[in-house]
């Protein structure tokens, strides 16, 4: 059974991506760290930036990407995190995070007995 990812909120990119040097230090594969925010242009800016991935086909599989093309950006953003192990109700808790501006930094399959961040 998959754990619960970690999610992490932030204001900008530059403290993300001083995190995600911290957990590739801490042994965290790049696999594993994903980044989400409400403009996909920024999510790829910040992923580009950071050398980290966004949620994309291999995550969401074809079924879900097609469903994304017809959906809003509200309904997109919550499918993301939904295949990255979130639950509904977190998903829509931190896609509220993301209309506000914020910067998700999401961690799977981490070791729940290392502090990471």
């Amino acid at each position: 059974m998959m754990s619960n990812p970690l999610v992490k909120e932030y204001e900008s990119g530059m403290s993300l991506i001083n995190d995600v040097k911290q957990l590739e230090t801490k042994g965290v594969s790049q696999d594993n760290i994903y980044v989400l925010a409400h403009e996909e242009g920024r999510t790829k800016q910040v992923a580009d930036k950071a050398d980290i991935n966004t949620i994309g086909l291999k995550e969401q599989g074809l079924g879900t990407s097609l469903k994304n093309v017809f959906q809003s950006t509200g309904d997109e953003l919550r499918n993301k995190m939904e295949e990255v192990g979130l639950s509904q109700m977190e998903a829509k808790e931190y896609e509220e995070k993301l209309d506000e501006g914020k910067i998700l930094l999401i961690v799977k399959d981490y070791d729940k007995n290392s502090e990471l961040l």
